[in-house]
């Protein structure tokens, strides 16, 4: 049984002003004034926060139990300029949900598109908030069951997005050690090694 939720407050606690659009181009930018509940008890003064709106994404991870590997993508992801010698990351699939809520869905659409896959068998692992401080985006994650035993790399990508994909096979071990050296280090990818760490056993057992 789950336990009881820790917070003691909810929406209902913030005074929240109507959201001012401040930019809209390939992303969006809104600005949040709002006043909440403080813990000692009153109400806080107005609060001003630049809130990005990317919208809500999906990431998937296709492993083979068989052979106990995985498929990750690289592409170029100009933000990790400042902080890597190399832009170029190992990456899960991953994609925009554009509004949609069949996450599977978008999760297929996006294998294909990204890597050549075609899924079929797919099992959730969990959601989470990206940067909750300055972004309302959501990020859905997925395992996916797949064959990659033949499976050689390749590159893909939709020229009309700009995109210049490479995919990789590798072991888990491989993902493993990679994640370890810091050079697996984008959130989705590690939450996603890392959910497939604490459940691999289960998983190899059940393709038995």
């Amino acid at each position: 049984m789950a336990s009881k939720t820790i917070n003691q407050f909810s929406n209902d606690d913030v005074k929240l002003k109507p959201i001012e659009n401040l930019y809209d181009g390939f992303f969006k930018i809104n600005l949040y004034q709002f006043k909440h509940a403080l813990f000692a008890g009153g109400e806080s003064e107005t609060i001003k926060r630049e809130i990005l709106e990317r919208g809500d994404a999906v990431a998937v991870l296709p492993y083979d139990p068989k052979t106990d590997q995985l498929l990750l993508i690289e592409q170029i992801r100009i933000g990790a300029m400042r902080s890597k010698d190399s832009p170029w990351l190992l990456e899960c699939i991953a994609g925009m949900t554009d509004q949609s809520t069949d996450y599977e869905a978008v999760v297929k659409r996006e294998a294909l598109e990204e890597a050549g896959l075609e899924l079929q068998h797919l099992e959730y692992m969990l959601s989470y908030l990206s940067s909750p401080g300055g972004t309302t985006e959501r990020l859905y994650l997925y395992l996916a069951f797949a064959d990659l035993s033949n499976l050689q790399s390749g590159i893909f990508g939709l020229e009309t997005e700009g995109e210049d994909i490479k995919t990789h096979i590798i072991s888990f071990n491989d993902a493993m050690t990679r994640l370890n050296n810091g050079e697996i280090d984008n959130a989705a990818t590690v939450i996603s090694l890392q959910w497939l760490a604490l459940n691999r056993e289960r998983i190899l057992n059940q393709s038995k």
